[in-house]
């Protein structure tokens, strides 16, 4: 590479406009204001136009060379190396992962806001700019992402000048929702060729949370705790926490802790299609390690009163273990005749891009996840008898709604729907 090269990298400057609100007829939109603009005059060098945009910029009172103008990056990014050399100390915590175009995280070392100022001479523009500081190697000082770009209405021309093109803002939010999922797919062989209880597939990994957490204490007892992020401040911390001590009838620290749904409110009916005849299926060997687990998971379930034990069953099931990630058995039951006589109830599941978009741009999210939740919705009396499973201890039927059931989904859904519909966006 010889030093006239050197020379044009080095001096990269791309034509571009950041819009203080000039009237630009072109675009259709009258603003007001100046315009500060780059035209091709002031190139110094002839080129393809296939370089990427690097120009300068004044922080704190340093000129910052070799600050990367990219509309791909949801972030500004201030490298480490950056931040040390211009002697920066109020660094706020932050914790969390970027991640690269192909999956790579990078731990977020913290974020800092910096008056930035645009452009030279006459022709400036200052705006604060919230950086997330990484330790990473690159080639630039700085990485000027979307949110300081849509706060300058910086706007892109082609060659021949400026473009428009329409662009779909659902589909961008459920790319960017794909990029940031960090479970990882793994192949796993399936004995059983039918879902007897969609908690039977294969346990992905949790997500592991973005901050550090602590232990709060919302109910009346030692142990009865939850755990909130740390990152909050003191007020916002103490507001939480009186939140969820305020309802702390809503936690379940254990089956005991569920009262239920009441049943005039919402119950689980089974829909058997006429001249459909019972089966009893005739029961399976277990082995001495599956028999240990089928007994203690009927003990809890007698315990937490979601079982009962039933004499002359009609319809009669088996149950069927399936290992867990963590090496240890889970108890499912095989429905598979039941549900073939039960048609399938066609009540509506929520659509997840509808859901996407309702909580985009809400700053706090709160994720609940329901303990144990079709165990809290009671079965039809008529029907218990016919959820009768068998074991080495007897048989035994629900009294609420069992994992497995063709229906179940549906009935949970629709209780979601009356529980929350003032609220559902």
């Amino acid at each position: 590479m010889d030093d006239q090269d050197n020379q044009r990298n080095e001096e990269v400057c791309q034509s571009y406009q950041i819009l203080t609100g000039a009237n630009l007829t072109s675009l259709g939109e009258k603003r007001r204001g100046r315009a500060i603009i780059f035209e091709e005059k002031d190139r110094r060098h002839e080129q393809a136009g296939d370089e990427p945009m690097v120009i300068s910029v004044v922080a704190e009172g340093f000129k910052v060379e070799r600050v990367l103008i990219d509309q791909g990056s949801s972030a500004n990014i201030l490298y480490g190396s950056t931040y040390r050399k211009m002697g920066l100390s109020d660094l706020r915590e932050a914790s969390g992962c970027l991640y690269g175009f192909s999956g790579e995280r990078v731990p977020i070392k913290g974020t800092v806001e910096i008056e930035t100022i645009f452009g030279e001479g006459g022709n400036t523009r200052r705006i604060p700019v919230v950086y997330t500081v990484i330790e990473a190697e690159a080639s630039y000082n700085i990485i000027m992402g979307r949110p300081a770009l849509n706060r300058l209405k910086a706007v892109y021309p082609t060659t021949r000048g400026v473009g428009a093109v329409w662009a779909d803002s659902s589909i961008a939010k459920r790319c960017y929702q794909d990029s940031l999922r960090v479970g990882q797919r793994r192949s796993a062989v399936n004995t059983l060729s039918l879902a007897l209880d969609p908690r039977c597939h294969e346990e992905r990994e949790r997500p592991h949370p973005g901050e550090k957490l602590k232990e709060v204490q919302v109910g009346p007892l030692e142990n009865q705790t939850t755990r909130v992020g740390t990152t909050m401040t003191r007020e916002q911390e103490a507001e939480l926490v009186h939140c969820l001590q305020q309802n702390s009838d809503v936690f379940a620290w254990s089956p005991q802790d569920m009262p239920g749904i009441d049943p005039e409110f919402m119950n689980h009916r089974l829909s058997i299609a006429d001249g459909a005849r019972s089966v009893v299926q005739k029961k399976r060997k277990q082995g001495e390690e599956k028999r240990r687990a089928i007994k203690e998971e009927t003990d809890k379930l007698l315990k937490a009163g979601f079982i009962r034990e039933v004499r002359y069953p009609e319809w009669l099931a088996n149950v069927v273990m399936v290992r867990k990630a963590n090496g240890r058995w889970r108890m499912c039951t095989d429905y598979t005749d039941l549900n073939k006589v039960c048609p399938k109830d066609p009540y509506p599941l929520p659509n997840i891009d509808r859901l996407l978009d309702n909580v985009s741009g809400y700053e706090f999210l709160s994720f609940m996840d329901a303990y144990l939740g079709y165990n809290q919705i009671r079965m039809y009396p008529g029907d218990e008898e016919k959820t009768a499973f068998i074991t080495d201890g007897g048989a035994f039927c629900y009294r609420v709604i069992p994992f497995g059931l063709k229906n179940a989904g549906a009935t949970y859904q629709r209780l979601m729907d009356k529980v929350f519909k003032e609220v559902i966006g």
